[in-house]
């Protein structure tokens, strides 16, 4: 089951002072929708200072936040949704996408919170969104992953 084994309550983040990212892409907006709103409630929340991009698609978001972070960003929450098809093209995608956001964030020596949804069909999306009657809330802990880290990271350099 999804979610097992996840924490049940995270403390309230300080992030006044970070620059956070949400990186976005354009697919099954109704899911990605519901990412995007449990990621800026969580840094809204925490005080950081956000904001969001769209792009094309799940295999953009590497590039964009690399760009993010290079450009001062603190940390980037990449948010994604691949639903899996009648072709390899879900392998190629989720694939390029994981693997391009962990080249990211240890390149960078950054946070990347990781939204991206690999699905086998919509309903496990709607599941994860944070939608009404939706059992987790990806975006917010992508968020909150990204944030946390980024705070982490931030007094392991002081």
């Amino acid at each position: 089951m999804a979610g097992s084994g996840a924490p049940t309550a995270f403390e309230p983040l300080d992030g006044t002072g970070l620059r956070v990212v949400i990186v976005a892409g354009l697919w099954h907006e109704a899911i990605a929708g519901g990412l995007i709103a449990g990621a800026r409630r969580v840094l809204a929340e925490s005080g950081a200072d956000f904001s969001l991009v769209r792009v094309p698609g799940s295999f953009e978001l590497p590039v964009a936040s690399r760009t993010a972070l290079d450009a001062g960003a603190d940390a980037v929450v990449a948010l994604g949704v691949i639903i899996r098809g009648g072709t390899p093209h879900f392998d190629f995608v989720s694939h390029a996408a994981t693997d391009g956001l962990t080249r990211v964030a240890l390149d960078t020596g950054k946070p990347v919170g990781f939204g991206v949804l690999t699905l086998d069909d919509e309903q496990q999306g709607i599941d994860r969104a944070g939608l009404p009657g939706s059992k987790e809330d990806k975006g917010a802990e992508a968020a909150y992953a990204a944030l946390a880290t980024a705070l982490l990271l931030r007094s392991l350099r002081a």
